[in-house]
């Protein structure tokens, strides 16, 4: 798997993950897909970091991360908010979709429209 540098374009999702972590190849088999390819994914890109290197270069998390996948939603290299856990793809949509409209100027309709033809 790659773990990438430092966030390129802002806001950003950090999804910490560890090798033989469960949930996060549930991840990558159910949402990393697709994920790119909707809104949400090209509102705030993924990066990728390793529990036990830290936070990638240039970001700083709010406090440490305990448990994989934790998902931190990032804005100018600082920590807005987090998901913890993956629970499951029919979950996750709707949580993310709620973490980014509450921290971010992420509209849900607005971000439909523009995908649309």
């Amino acid at each position: 798997m790659f773990w990438g540098s430092a966030a390129v374009a802002d806001p950003n999702l950090v999804m910490v993950e560890q090798h033989g972590c469960i949930y996060c190849e549930r991840w990558d088999a159910e949402i990393a897909p697709a994920y790119s390819k909707t809104a949400e994914g090209a509102f705030a890109p993924l990066i990728r970091a390793n529990l036990r290197d830290g936070a990638p270069e240039g970001i700083t998390y709010a406090r440490k991360v305990m448990f994989t996948p934790t998902f931190i939603l990032v804005e100018n290299g600082q920590e807005l908010a987090r998901l913890e856990g993956y629970p499951g793809e029919d979950f996750f949509w709707p949580l993310l979709g709620r973490l980014l409209s509450d921290h971010t100027e992420f509209a849900p309709e607005t971000q439909t429209d523009t995908v649309q033809n």
